[in-house]
């Protein structure tokens, strides 16, 4: 094994939720609104049942493939040449997957704080430093995820305890009012982000211990949920239906926060703080695709790659998105798709097809 750490299932609980969580609450909420309108709180709801499947589907495969990751795995399921290919489109779909995580970061920076620095040296400078985390392995991932989100999840929960006395609990009426179709196609972006569970593939072999990975993984499912769920309704209570009109909702409830003539425009605090979320997030992302690429060439060390992926990942974050407008529309229509055709059929077909030849065979599945 090309990664000799271990960590803890509470460990891999924080990476997975910062990896789907870190972004959703600042873009979802406007997404999902787009379609669901005053019942955007419900699509998360929804969306969950792509979270619980995957991690049902990936925690099976693991525990038939012991220690394997999926690009490991898919070639003893399919085969030597076709496992090359489909590993090979599942790490081109993560490539540009953390290349829109990256651009989404920047998007952010620049859109909120930093408006006339140009957004490649915003990506660039958070890329060099997870890089350094992910040179660092996994243990030091997961000790980032253990410090920093208990950090991240307190000052968001603080930002809308804050705003109670401007919240209107009444913005939530009439539940439904046009049917559950609103929020059942509102609930495609949640579908797309937590069908991110598919890459709890490449942190289970790195767990100290394999036993309770599935309750943990749950558990991941429920608190990311749980957190749409959550921030989807502060923003409702506070904005009521103009919510549809705010790119960023989360930030801008920040700079609603007001105590006395002393406590507010913290929005930079805000700010500061959700960037630590993104580093393990970016970070996450950035690891799991340099271990993918180092497997797939089967190479004693993943560390040599570690720089030159990092180049692609800020190269493709301007390629594969023309503008910030693209990227929202996108996350939108044909994002959810994309990601779900590559994250869930992927492994729903590895697992299908390994379940038969366990069947027609009597003897463990080897490598061709």
């Amino acid at each position: 094994m090309i990664e000799k750490g271990k960590i803890s299932y509470l460990e891999v609980t924080l990476i997975m939720y910062a990896t789907v969580v870190t972004t959703a609450i600042l873009y979802i909420p406007y997404v999902t609104a787009q379609h669901a309108k005053r019942d955007l709180w419900l699509s998360p709801i929804w969306g969950s049942l792509s979270g619980f499947l995957i991690v049902m589907i990936i925690v099976k495969l693991s525990r038939l493939f012991p220690g394997k990751t999926l690009i490991e795995y898919g070639e003893l399921i399919l085969g030597r040449t076709i496992g090359k290919i489909m590993a090979f489109i599942f790490l081109f779909f993560l490539l540009n997957d953390t290349a829109i995580a990256f651009r989404e970061y920047g998007e952010f920076i620049e859109s909120a704080f930093l408006h006339k620095t140009p957004i490649i040296f915003v990506t660039g400078s958070i890329a060099l430093s997870c890089a350094i985390a992910v040179h660092g392995g996994i243990e030091t991932i997961g000790r980032c995820a253990m410090i920093f989100l208990p950090i991240v999840l307190a000052l968001y929960i603080l930002i809308y305890v804050f705003l109670i006395p401007d919240l209107n609990v009444k913005n939530i009426f009439p539940i439904m009012q046009d049917g559950v179709m609103p929020s059942i196609k509102g609930s495609l972006a949640p579908h797309a982000w937590l069908s991110q569970f598919s890459l709890l593939s490449f942190l289970i072999p790195f767990l100290r211990k394999q036993e309770k990975v599935m309750k943990w993984g749950m558990l991941s499912v429920i608190a990311s949920v749980l957190t749409m769920v959550f921030i989807n309704l502060g923003n409702l209570f506070l904005f009521g239906g103009i919510i549809s009109n705010i790119h960023f909702p989360v930030f801008e409830a920040a700079r609603y926060i007001s105590i006395g003539s002393f406590f507010e425009h913290i929005e930079s605090i805000v700010i500061a703080v959700w960037v630590l979320g993104g580093f393990v997030q970016l970070s996450a992302f950035f690891y799991m695709l340099v271990i993918g690429t180092s497997q797939w060439l089967t190479l004693p060390s993943y560390k040599p790659f570690v720089l030159p992926i990092g180049f692609l990942i800020i190269l493709f974050s301007f390629w594969s998105i023309p503008s910030f407008e693209d990227m929202i529309r996108g996350m939108g229509t044909t994002v959810p798709f994309y990601f779900l055709t590559v994250q869930l059929l992927i492994p729903i077909l590895l697992l299908c097809i390994a379940l038969i030849r366990r069947k027609w065979a009597n003897e463990p599945l080897k490598k061709r």
